[in-house]
């Protein structure tokens, strides 16, 4: 599968990188989550099939969107339910056209989107003194609430261990303590690349 993506976008690892995908693999999900949503505005199918073995493996993913340095978009699923391309794929349509936050993008902003996507691992249990900031995502789970913030936010904010997990139950509407009274508490790692304009 071969999708076109901006001459002038470069593919750059984010700090929580794995290494696990190659560049071409990284530039081809960039190229699919570009062409997911300029087909939506161009009313046009785009073929799903599976590009390679790896990338049909089912993962969480995130695509956050950026324009002219601000943010556009960001929808994800946490838990693998789809493989990867197909992740990619659904998440940066749902970014651009279903994020609550934004009015959906038009034609002329994506063209100059900037995207960045994080491929998540499954999250798993974990102690708060085992969190490790810039590499661990958070999702904190209590009476019907939940919240997640990507490994990249914490850094991003400056935050130490106790604002991550705070900021966390915030964004699940918990009271900023539920994660030391009786919240569920698991973290992932992602893969972090996207582009940077030239």
């Amino acid at each position: 599968m071969s999708l076109p993506r901006p001459s002038s976008a470069a593919v750059e690892s984010g700090e929580s990188s794995q290494g696990e995908f190659s560049k071409d693999e990284r530039i081809l999900l960039l190229g699919l989550a570009h062409d997911s949503i300029l087909s939506a505005l161009e009313r046009r199918e785009i073929p799903l099939n599976p590009p390679t073995v790896h990338l049909s493996e089912p993962r969480g993913a995130f695509t956050t969107l950026h324009l002219r340095g601000e943010l556009r978009g960001c929808v994800g699923y946490v838990f693998p339910v789809s493989p990867v391309y197909r992740a990619v794929a659904d998440t940066a349509r749902a970014a651009a056209f279903e994020d609550m936050r934004f009015h959906p993008v038009t034609l002329p902003e994506a063209r100059d989107l900037e995207i960045e996507l994080s491929i998540l691992s499954p999250p798993q249990p974990i102690s708060a003194e085992a969190i490790e900031i810039g590499r661990h995502g958070l999702l904190i789970t209590m009476a019907g609430h939940r919240g997640l913030l990507l490994p990249q936010v914490p850094t991003e904010h400056h935050w130490d261990r106790t604002t991550f997990l705070e900021q966390t139950c915030r964004k699940a509407g918990l009271p900023l303590d539920a994660w030391q009274n009786g919240a569920t508490i698991e973290a992932f790692t992602a893969e972090i690349f996207g582009e940077k304009h030239t």
